[in-house]
C-alpha cells in the first residue's frame, strides 16, 4: 500500500473503526473519517468530515483525493422503531460508498460485512467463506447485509476493487456500545449481573479479539485479494466454554444459571412489544435469541494463509479483556 495516501473510514468512531483509525494513524496513514456529528477538531494526520454514509454527496465529497477506502459504517443494533433504517444504512448507504469509490477512482475498498451473511452451521460443521447458506434470516440486520453481500459480486464484476471481510463475534478493549456487546457481556456475567447460560451454554460461536480483527482489516487492504472474502475471528467455544475462561482467568467461580430456549424468547417478545407500543428500547428481541440458540462455528484458515492472520489464543484474549477493565 502506498501510505502516501489518504485513506478514508466509514464508521470510524465506531467500536472496530475506532482501533482501526488508531493503528492507522499509528502506521503512519492518513485519515479521513466520516462524522454524523459535528466534527472534531482535527489531528495530526486525522481528519473528520462531516456527513452520512445515507447521503451520497457527503460520501462523494469526503472520499474526493483518497486511494484506499474502509468501509464499516453498519446499523447493527437490535431493534428499530423505524424498520426502513436496515435498508437505508446496510443497502443504500454501502451503494453510496461503492459508487463514490467507482466515481473518485479508489484502488482498493475493503467492506466489513458480517459473518452472519455466511448463515448458521449445522452441529459439528465448521463454515468456510465457500459455505452455501441456508435462507433463514433471523434478523433485519442480517437480511440487509446479506443481501448486499450478494448483490456486491455484481459491483466487482463491473470494476470495483472490493475486498469484503466477515468478522465474527469481536470483543476486546474498546467503548461500551452496542457493537461490542461480546465484552458488554463480559463485564455483565463478572458482575453477576448475567449469570444465564442460554439453552444450557451448549451454542457454538466464533470469537475473536479486536486487535486481530482490526489487523486483518489492514491485511486485507495490504494483501487481501480483490473479489475475495475473508472470515476475521478466533477460536470456536460454547457459551459454557466462554464464561468457564472468564472464571479460570479471574481465578473466581461465578454462579451460572441453565435455561431453557423458551423463557428467554417469550421474554423477548414482551420486551420487542413493549418497544413498539412505547418506544422502549429493547435489550433483547427474538432475533437475537434464535441466534444464540444457532451454532456459528468457522475456520479462519483462509485469512491467514493468504493474510498472514494472526489469533490471539482466546484465554489470553479473555485475560486483557479483563485486564483491561481492571485498569478502567
Amino acid at each position: 500500500m502506498n501510505i502516501s495516501k489518504k485513506v478514508f473510514v466509514t464508521g470510524g468512531t465506531g467500536f472496530i473503526g475506532s482501533i482501526l483509525v488508531k493503528k492507522l494513524l499509528e502506521r503512519g496513514f492518513s485519515v479521513r473519517a466520516l462524522k454524523r456529528e459535528r466534527p472534531a477538531e482535527p489531528m495530526p494526520n486525522l481528519e473528520y468530515i462531516r456527513g452520512d454514509i445515507t447521503d451520497r454527496k457527503s460520501v462523494r465529497a469526503a472520499m474526493d483525493g483518497c486511494g484506499y477506502v474502509f468501509h464499516l459504517a453498519a446499523y447493527a443494533k437490535n431493534w428499530s422503531a423505524d424498520s426502513d433504517v436496515f435498508t437505508r444504512v446496510n443497502i443504500d448507504g454501502t451503494r453510496n460508498v461503492f459508487t463514490a469509490a467507482q466515481e473518485t477512482g479508489i484502488e482498493k475498498i475493503v467492506w466489513t460485512s458480517t459473518i452472519v451473511t455466511l448463515g448458521f452451521t449445522p452441529p459439528g460443521i465448521i463454515g468456510s467463506e465457500e459455505m452455501p447458506r441456508s435462507n433463514i434470516y433471523f434478523t433485519e440486520y442480517e437480511r440487509t447485509k446479506t443481501v448486499m453481500e450478494q448483490e456486491a459480486h455484481g459491483w466487482i464484476k463491473n470494476g470495483l476493487p472490493l475486498v469484503i471481510v466477515n468478522p465474527t463475534r469481536v470483543f476486546g478493549p474498546g467503548e461500551l456500545s452496542e457493537s461490542n456487546s461480546v465484552t458488554r457481556l463480559i463485564d455483565m456475567y463478572r458482575k453477576g449481573q448475567f449469570p444465564f447460560l442460554l439453552n444450557w451454554g451448549r451454542n457454538i460461536g466464533n470469537y475473536g479479539f479486536a486487535e486481530d480483527v482490526v489487523e486483518g482489516h489492514i491485511a486485507a487492504m495490504e494483501r487481501g485479494q480483490i473479489g475475495e472474502r475473508y472470515i476475521l475471528g478466533g477460536e470456536n467455544r460454547s457459551l459454557r466454554d466462554f464464561f468457564q475462561t472468564v472464571d479460570k482467568v479471574d481465578g473466581k467461580k461465578r454462579f451460572q444459571l441453565k435455561i431453557f430456549w423458551l423463557i428467554p424468547m417469550l421474554t423477548a417478545y414482551v420486551l420487542e412489544q413493549r418497544a413498539k407500543w412505547f418506544g422502549i428500547y429493547p435489550p433483547i428481541t427474538p432475533g437475537w435469541i434464535r441466534t444464540f440458540l444457532a451454532d456459528w462455528a468457522f475456520s479462519c484458515d483462509k485469512a491467514e494463509r493468504d493474510l498472514g492472520y494472526r489469533i490471539t489464543p482466546f484465554e489470553e484474549a479473555i485475560r486483557k479483556t479483563c485486564q483491561w477493565f481492571d485498569q478502567q
